[in-house]
């Protein structure tokens, strides 16, 4: 931290007069900074106060980047170019005309991913924007713009961890390869986006801040805007009130902003799933003043995977009041596209997307369901996503959820319905119990369903 006179300017972001008194600069360590208190290993990382509150300050506009075919391929089987294509084209798709899905990015080391690239870019779309992410290397920043890309990602890891025991520098060298390697960018004639990996596990104002200053003044040394995006590469972030850094989302946008001088539109947060605040993690980081999220479809990527973009669609909407011209059905067309072509495992109870998301069991529910199925189910999910709420028959399902799967299943009108007290329905009831008398477990299929349906109330069964 050095000390100079105060300084005092209008700040453009509240219209009141800042009052900085200190000017972060880069502090140097003999050895690395690895916060064992908060971070001691063999034991759970530990949440630690500091009561520091920062102003809550959403920027009017918000919006979500995309990383399925980057961070979401470092998980599973790569996409082949034709899935690529059509997962981009249904992207477009779902962001709608205002482009609320901003950006994607790709990998450009395979042949695979370099058609894609191009098939995709030869679309000619707005948005989401072509990008790539790139090994530091003055060969790739050629590669990339010989391609026509405009904008790339850029790994410059943060933490101590990396700095002194992956790469065997100390910060002053780290920051001096990283200002090197974002100068080559932009002599290519490319737009730098830089990783800030495991920034919550950083010496925020001991590195963090002094880095991000370097590199706001070689933005306007060059007039070519800079981004950084804040990598949660542990899971480690915290969205509690009053969290003290370096896990604290709000406190390191915050930052980012106040002692950087980043602007939100400059600024996108990456986040993982490890302690299950992902989701929570990138709201509070847009509730804070981060421009855009990164997310991926599905969640799909390194460990626990990312911030699954289809929650952020609603997130947003939630926050903002409005999809501002997304269309959420597409969600469902990108969740069975990615099951049925690249036989991905999805978990059926996951939310939106999963086979079981909205599918009640339990009789008492299925009641509730007949009677207005808001009282189940969490919005109008048929319109939202093309997937009116189900009922899956098991032991516990009674009558009311018998009455309701003929219903759902067949699609029928308010005034054809069945009654949970329709001898037929008796019938079928009296044939599930008996099979899990004789022991059986798992829940009785569509098929076996569709059968006694056809067989005690035929009149319903050939309507389909």
């Amino acid at each position: 931290m050095n000390h100079t006179m105060p300084n005092i300017s209008l700040s453009n972001r509240t219209n009141l007069l800042d009052f900085d008194t200190y000017e972060y600069e880069l502090q140097e360590v003999d050895r690395p900074e690895l916060f064992r208190e908060m971070f001691p290993y063999t034991e759970v990382p530990k949440v630690a106060y500091n009561y520091r509150h920062v102003p809550m300050n959403m920027p009017e506009n918000i919006y979500i980047t995309d990383t399925s075919f980057r961070d979401g391929q470092q998980s599973r089987a790569p996409y082949t170019t034709a899935q690529i294509v059509d997962i981009y084209k249904m992207l477009h798709r779902l962001g709608g005309e205002k482009g609320i899905i901003r950006q994607t990015e790709f990998f450009v080391y395979s042949k695979s991913d370099r058609d894609a690239l191009e098939q995709c870019m030869a679309l000619g779309y707005e948005f989401p924007e072509c990008t790539t992410w790139i090994r530091a290397s003055k060969k790739d920043f050629e590669l990339v713009r010989d391609i026509g890309v405009k904008e790339t990602g850029i790994l410059v890891s943060c933490s101590d961890h990396h700095i002194f025991n992956k790469m065997g520098l100390d910060r002053r060298q780290a920051l001096e390869k990283y200002l090197g390697v974002v100068r080559e960018c932009i002599e290519a004639g490319l737009r730098p986006r830089c990783h800030f990996e495991d920034i919550t596990r950083a010496d925020f104002y001991g590195f963090v801040v002094p880095f991000a200053i370097e590199l706001r003044k070689l933005s306007e040394e060059s007039g070519v805007p800079i981004k950084i995006r804040a990598c949660d590469t542990m899971g480690y972030g915290i969205p509690y009130t009053g969290a003290a850094l370096p896990r604290s989302v709000s406190g390191i946008i915050y930052g980012l902003q106040h002692y950087a001088g980043f602007t939100s539109d400059m600024l996108e947060w990456h986040g993982h799933n490890d302690f299950y605040k992902g989701v929570t993690n990138a709201a509070t980081a847009w509730l804070y003043g981060c421009g855009a999220v990164n997310c991926s479809l599905l969640g799909i990527g390194e460990r626990t995977g990312n911030v699954p973009l289809e929650a952020m669609v609603f997130e947003y909407a939630s926050l903002k009041g409005t999809l501002d011209g997304m269309d959420t059905r597409v969600i469902t067309e990108i969740a069975d596209y990615i099951v049925n072509e690249t036989h991905y495992d999805l978990p059926p109870m996951t939310p939106f997307v999963g086979k079981s998301f909205n599918v009640t069991r339990a009789g008492i529910h299925a009641d509730g369901l007949m009677k207005d199925e808001e009282i189940y189910n969490i919005f109008d999910t048929a319109a939202l996503l093309g997937k009116p709420p189900y009922v899956s028959v098991s032991a516990s399902s009674g009558l009311a959820g018998i009455a309701c799967w003929i219903n759902n299943y067949y699609r029928l009108p308010a005034d054809k319905c069945v009654d949970k007290r329709d001898p037929a329905v008796a019938l079928i009831k009296e044939w599930v119990d008996k099979e899990y008398e004789g022991g059986r477990v798992t829940v009785i299929s569509d098929d076996e369903l569709e059968a006694l349906t056809e067989k005690y109330l035929p009149q319903i069964a050939g309507r389909d």
